[in-house]
């Protein structure tokens, strides 16, 4: 066996500092859940118990976490709707060159480069100027789509510069009319890639702060929430709301990924019947 050098191990060494570093304060929220009912927020523990969870599921006498959670999970599916629609429009028409492509590419990735907090700062004057309510629904959810379509758009974008068109040339030579080019064969072939466009507008949209700080109006989302409890909650119970959205979040993943296999192994069993027939 070949003897391995120096820089493997410094590499290694390197890289689980790495994920410790990244993973390190989940795991140390995720310990600190399960303190004892007389627990404080740091160690040593104090007791192990599930106190805190239940205490989540019990009425509060500070804020309101289901209600935000409520409004984070429906703006986050509204957000992902909408960032996977645009996107696939947006990725179609691009795929030809129009007069002032370049410009409206550019002008449609320019809000990742702007910090954050200014964009949730215009939203809310422009609305305020409009005479509009400042919502989480409305505001919120517009300042969010700023953060989600470019990621969307150059995710299709990538798709479809390497999309082979002949599939839909011989479906046209077969008859098919543009609609039914676009359903029967446009869109499975994509569809993992729109699968990736959904995951991130939904997690993007489910863990934003700085741009739903000025737009979510009288009514938190969950980051909202849990950055106000930061501020008067003295107790466990916040690393245990920080562990079941941690989990959830884990959760959104893994359905993600679930579906992703699951239309792959379709299309394998549907590649080897093929084979079979011929």
């Amino acid at each position: 066996m070949e003897k391995r050098s120096r820089n493997f191990y410094f590499l290694s060494a390197f890289f689980a500092m790495f994920v410790l570093f990244l993973y390190g304060p989940i795991l140390t929220i995720g310990i600190l859940s399960f303190q004892g009912p007389q627990g404080g927020l740091t160690f040593p523990m104090n007791g192990v118990s599930f106190h805190w969870f239940r205490d989540l599921f019990q009425e509060q006498a500070v804020g309101d976490i289901w209600g935000s959670f409520r409004r984070s999970f429906a703006l986050g599916l509204m957000v992902m709707i909408t960032t996977v629609v645009v996107s696939v429009l947006g990725g179609l028409a691009f795929r030809k060159r129009f007069q002032g492509s370049t410009v409206l590419f550019y002008l449609a990735i320019a809000s990742l480069v702007i910090p954050s907090i200014l964009i949730s700062l215009g939203v809310g004057l422009i609305f305020n100027q409009l005479g509009l309510p400042v919502h989480w629904a409305s505001s919120g959810f517009g300042s969010q789509l700023t953060w989600t379509l470019p990621f969307g758009l150059l995710i299709m974008f990538a798709v479809f510069n390497r999309f082979d068109k002949s599939y839909e040339e011989a479906a046209r030579d077969q008859g098919a009319t543009a609609w039914q080019t676009f359903a029967y064969v446009v869109l499975p072939i994509i569809a993992p890639s729109l699968l990736g466009v959904a995951l991130f507008g939904f997690t993007l949209s489910y863990d934003e702060f700085a741009r739903t700080l000025l737009t979510a109006g009288s009514y938190n989302t969950l980051p909202l929430e849990i950055f106000g409890m930061t501020t008067n909650v003295t107790t466990p119970v916040i690393f245990a709301l920080g562990t079941l959205t941690t989990i959830f979040s884990f959760c959104i993943i893994s359905v993600f990924f679930l579906m992703v296999w699951l239309m792959s192994r379709r299309k394998d069993k549907g590649s080897d019947a093929g084979k079979g027939m011929v």
